[in-house]
């Protein structure tokens, strides 16, 4: 693997519902406030907010179940705010006409969508008629910021049970020209000490990133000894070779979906840091047009690649926003982690 970038570095703020007036106050004062933080200016402060109050109203009228989450996208110069909204609501039948200035649908999202458009750096949407609707929006310190790491080949979610402030699971990523590796650690138990046990394993896999999918997870297993310990699996995709080479120790899920097929990847038995009795890496064909996912048990494995539409070519963040809000029934710690390779 050649030099690899591990960026964006992904903090969530908070995740917050909008099931009352009040509470799209509360998503823009959490969204500006985070701003401000980042070194925004007032100007460019406003305008978030403004948007975050579109998207926040909407969900409210429109939308069953909408819930918002807040966080910081950060590269090595600069950062952006991301709000990512999702729901359960009746979904929007014409999404290109809901981007359109004055226009109102009987979904979640269809007024204004064109104002927050124009506001954020970037900004994109799926939904399911019956089902949902996912959206994200980034914003940069000025409207036509970029990212400095390019175009955002994997993404990632992660969402703390009912109760805790801090989610026990996490993920990342590193990219090189010709390989993209994927991590993802779900730690013992929730809280902080499980988080603690999963932010030890992302530090040190930014670290070995270039290693052997095996042997990264050896060593994520020697150095989670001592914490609370944890399922990691890492899944090294080689671009040129159109293969993935997964190895999963305890219960992370792996799966390729491609050609209206998932082919689930294994993972053995064990827990990081405290039991390994076997750890080995399993290679898969990657298909043109495939998405590699991870995710952790607080989502279910009985969900198919049939998400409606054309989803698996959206963007992989709104990918893993909807399998998280399709799969994602359990009452635990939940993270999903996506990449379309090109």
């Amino acid at each position: 693997m050649t030099t690899a970038t591990c960026l964006p570095l992904v903090r969530d703020e908070a995740w917050l519902p909008v099931e009352e007036t009040a509470q799209v106050g509360r998503i823009r004062r959490t969204a500006t406030a985070l701003a401000e933080r980042l070194g925004f200016g007032a100007t460019r402060t406003a305008e978030i907010g403004l948007a975050v109050t579109e998207i926040g109203t909407n969900l409210h009228k429109h939308a069953r179940q909408g819930v918002v989450l807040i966080r910081s996208v950060r590269g090595e110069d600069d950062a952006a705010v991301e709000i990512v909204a999702v729901d359960r609501g009746p979904g929007i039948r014409d999404v290109a006409l809901a981007w359109q200035d004055g226009q109102s649908t009987t979904g979640t999202l269809g007024v204004g969508l064109g104002a927050v458009r124009r506001l954020a750096s970037s900004c994109s949407m799926t939904s399911r008629p019956g089902s949902g609707t996912a959206l994200v929006a980034r914003f940069g310190p000025k409207p036509d910021w970029a990212p400095e790491w390019g175009e955002d080949s994997a993404a990632g979610i992660t969402r703390p049970i009912t109760g805790e402030e801090v989610c026990g699971d996490a993920y990342a990523f590193c990219r090189s020209a010709d390989r993209l590796v994927l991590m993802m650690c779900d730690g013992s138990g929730h809280g902080p000490l499980a988080a603690a046990a999963s932010d030890a394993a992302v530090r040190l896999f930014r670290e070995l990133a270039p290693m052997p999918a095996d042997q990264l997870v050896t060593r994520l297993h020697q150095a989670l000894r001592g914490t609370r310990g944890g399922a990691v699996a890492v899944a090294d995709i080689d671009l040129a070779a159109r293969t993935v080479r997964y190895c999963g120790l305890g219960n992370i899920a792996g799966a390729v979906l491609a050609d209206g097929r998932k082919q689930g990847m294994i993972s053995v038995p064990g827990v990081a840091g405290h039991q390994a009795r076997t750890i080995r890496a399993y290679d898969y064909a990657l298909p043109d047009r495939a998405v590699v996912v991870l995710h952790s048990d607080g989502l279910t494995e009985r969900w198919g690649v049939d998400f409606g539409g054309d989803l698996v070519l959206d963007q992989p963040v709104l990918i893993a926003t909807t399998l998280l809000r399709e799969a994602g029934v359990r009452n635990d710690d939940a993270s999903v982690l996506v990449a379309r390779p090109a």
